[in-house]
């Protein structure tokens, strides 16, 4: 396997040499996807049209467009043309927040659930006003009443998540900083460093890895960073695997922790539950006595603002401890609305 650290650029002919169903993988779909056939996601942004056909906003991302001579297409929103990033922030509301403001929030979660301060690092600022953290460099104490285990399967969810800062921190999406895996301050970061912590076997290891990727969630609007945040991830799990073990997982426990990131990072339009753009005006045909009558409708949940009523299609998504009656397995598919119906 050819080394994937110290760069921020993922680059995609890479992942494809590694396993040629990766990538399919991390392009794939699973609300659309049907039985037998395959739907990824698709751009949901005219940044790439000047490019030709397959790049237009409502295009699938398909493999051969961002690999080959393609390979450098889909890159860090901090490695793109300024123009367009002015014109992402200004269209997309695209911010990217910096990995100290990030680790700080975080931190706070922690503070919350630990029941103490600094558990993971502390924030330290520098004279010249820079911000950033120091490192505990000592096994992680669990408060009485909760493990390791709990911690690791813990559901967090990041919103909008443009290319998942919040989740994993391989680099600053600021500046394009590459930061080493001991530093890293993302909340699966700190799941898997918990796992590292108190697993000695690769086996061990594998499987409570596979339980923080359960709990993890996040979505994205652009097809772009969706894809970012997708490989961010995967790439994340390999360079813990690695720095623990000295060596690299095997390729089918690669394409495995990919298949479960690719139902929980998801593609949808936060606001209604839905894939982006599949809400809108739909056309009736009713019969009338000079033949039909065309009958336009809106959607209702969107005239009235209601999760529930939206004609769009609803994203599914896996609760991975609940079992699907249809196979008898753990990972029922559930509608994400449903989920904050629960919640709430």
């Amino acid at each position: 396997m050819k080394k994937t650290t110290g760069e921020a650029d993922i680059q995609e002919n890479k992942l494809k040499e590694l396993s040629p169903d990766l990538l399919n993988t991390l392009l794939k779909d699973h609300t659309t996807s049907k039985e037998g056939k395959q739907c990824n996601i698709f751009w949901a942004t005219s940044d790439y049209e000047q490019l030709g056909k397959g790049y237009e906003y409502g295009s699938q991302i398909l493999p051969e467009l961002i690999t080959g001579e393609n390979g450098h297409v889909v890159m860090p929103r901090v490695l793109k043309h300024r123009d367009t990033q002015s014109t992402r922030s200004r269209e997309m509301a695209e911010v990217f927040t910096p990995s100290w403001i990030c680790n700080a929030q975080n931190n706070l979660i922690d503070e919350a659930w630990f029941g103490r301060k600094d558990v993971f690092n502390h924030e330290v600022t520098s004279k010249d006003g820079t911000h950033s953290w120091e490192i505990n460099p000592d096994k992680i104490a669990f408060p009485e009443g909760r493990t390791w285990k709990n911690y690791v399967r813990e559901n967090q969810l990041e919103i909008t998540c443009g290319e998942a800062p919040y989740l994993v921190s391989r680099y600053d999406t600021t500046t394009g900083t590459f930061i080493p895996v001991e530093k890293r301050i993302g909340l699966l970061d700190r799941k898997l460093r918990i796992v590292s912590e108190n697993t000695t076997t690769t086996r061990e290891w594998l499987e409570a890895a596979k339980d923080a990727y359960r709990s993890i969630y996040a979505y994205e609007w652009q097809g772009d960073s969706l894809l970012l945040a997708r490989e961010a991830l995967l790439l994340s799990f390999i360079e813990y695997y690695r720095n623990k073990f000295g060596k690299d997982p095997q390729i089918k426990s690669i394409n495995h922790i990919a298949y479960i990131i690719s139902w929980n990072v998801w593609q949808m339009d936060g606001l209604k539950g839905v894939v982006p753009d599949s809400c809108g005006e739909r056309v009736r045909m009713e019969p009338s006595l000079f033949g039909t009558i065309e009958r336009r409708e809106p959607c209702e949940g969107c005239l009235k603002n209601d999760l529930t009523k939206h004609n769009g299609i609803y994203c599914i998504i896996k609760d991975w401890r609940a079992t699907d009656k249809t196979t008898g397995k753990k990972g029922k598919r559930i509608r994400f609305i449903d989920l904050i119906n629960e919640e709430a």
